[in-house]
């Protein structure tokens, strides 16, 4: 059993920042890519950042210079820190990573999600 678990987020003042994190937990082998998502209300969930395994990231071209996705493989978890808030980033974030999990008698690959955090950019 693999469960990602989010922390952080809340209710932040345009131009402020908040740090995510999300914490995978379970029969875990190996983790591959990890991410963050977003759901507006009304709007399709989008890709906000990826990281790989070695460190290599990939953003958004809405968040750029503003949001810093960052790991630590040691505690299987992930980071979103979000700078310059903006009221248009107010969202509801899931983490994903791609796990490989080991039951003790075979590997298994699959994509897991946290179960969302909620980011409101408000004055």
């Amino acid at each position: 059993q693999v469960q990602l678990v989010e922390s952080g987020g809340g209710l932040v003042q345009p131009g402020g920042s908040v740090r995510l994190s999300c914490a995978a937990s379970g029969s875990i082998f190996s983790i591959n890519a990890m991410g963050w998502y977003r759901q507006a209300p009304g709007k399709q969930r989008e890709l906000v950042a990826l990281v790989s395994r070695g460190g290599s990231t990939n953003y958004a071209d809405s968040v750029k210079g503003r949001f810093t996705i960052s790991r630590d493989n040691a505690k299987n978890t992930v980071y979103l820190q979000m700078n310059s808030l903006k009221p248009e980033d107010t969202a509801v974030y899931y983490c994903n990573a791609q796990i490989t999990s080991f039951s003790g008698t075979y590997y298994d690959e699959n994509d897991y999600w946290g179960q969302g955090t909620q980011v409101t950019v408000s004055s």
